[in-house]
């Protein structure tokens, strides 16, 4: 099969992993495990499978220089980002959650300008206020509190923090990326990841009740640990040697739908007039935010 097609489909699989990932997160919070103990067996799961792959690749020194932007990466994009996603999951609900983390390319570029001193156009801040309009209309007025989503704005609020933190993550990794493998660099991330949310989802995480697990409980414990954290980044890592990071992102507009048809689908969620209009404000604002403006064709006479 063609490489560019064995491509998409890693790239569709790893945003259909984390569409419908909203909802089977969610049906195991807090019945089955609390959203910290949660993080904690994700990212010890993901560390022992990295360091094992590891052992496969030729080791790597990190320069001493380093060290303190793996330790940051690892906090913005494995500790802040999942602590933020996984209480906030266990609040809101699936679709929420799924929609207004796509404001995240937004907030990226805000941070870009700040940090990186990238223009902001006219159209691009049109694109962040509608952006961030959206997402307010979710937190403000999304009150109604439902069975299993005791307090939705607040959960809301979170990610919009979770958005936030894994853009900052997006600028303070991405220097590395290009500098080590990408095995060597996730093992040491969320090695860190793993030492820093122990001590606080150590007490959740003792608290569920692993030797009388379901198989239902088992199967989505594994698939969140497998196939959400360390899955996905094999596929995208795959997706990338054929395709450029801005068509890999174009991907990740695929998650609210994905999300929204499963969680309807399994009868998790259910969409509403107020969803659709934040969600349309949302998608409207990253286009913007996000297109490029297309270069004009000068021919000479």
């Amino acid at each position: 099969m063609n490489p560019r097609i064995l491509a998409l489909i890693a790239a569709f699989t790893a945003s259909f992993i984390y569409g419908i990932n909203h909802t089977i997160a969610k049906g195991l919070m807090p019945t089955v495990i609390e959203p910290f103990g949660f993080i904690l067996l994700r990212v010890f799961g993901a560390a022992v499978v990295f360091w094992i792959l590891s052992i496969f690749y030729k080791r790597e020194k990190i320069e001493k220089k380093d060290w303190w932007r793996i330790i940051a990466s690892a906090f913005f994009g494995m500790v802040l980002n999942m602590t933020m996603f996984f209480k906030g999951l266990s609040l809101s609900t699936p679709i929420n959650s799924s929609v207004v983390i796509t404001i995240a390319p937004v907030l990226l570029l805000i941070l870009s300008a700040l940090f990186l001193k990238e223009r902001i156009t006219w159209r691009k801040g049109a694109g962040i206020g509608l952006g961030l309009i959206g997402a307010l209309v979710l937190i403000l007025f999304g009150i109604k509190t439902q069975q299993n989503a005791p307090n939705i704005p607040l959960g809301n609020m979170l990610f919009l923090v979770n958005a936030a933190s894994y853009s900052v993550y997006l600028i303070i990794v991405k220097p590395l990326v290009s500098k080590y493998n990408s095995i060597t660099l996730m093992k040491f991330l969320f090695l860190f990841a793993f030492l820093i949310n122990l001590p606080i989802g150590f007490q959740e995480f003792t608290q569920v009740d692993w030797t009388g697990l379901s198989f239902d409980s088992i199967w989505k414990l594994s698939f969140v640990v497998l196939g959400t954290t360390v899955l996905t980044y094999l596929f995208n890592i795959y997706a990338l040697k054929q395709l450029s990071p801005a068509v890999i992102g174009v991907f990740m507009y695929l998650q609210p739908l994905i999300a929204v048809l499963f969680a309807i689908a399994t009868g998790a969620d259910q969409l509403t007039t107020l969803r659709v209009i934040a969600a349309s404000l949302i998608f409207l604002g990253v286009y913007l935010a996000t297109r490029k403006r297309k270069k004009k064709n000068l021919t000479v006479s």
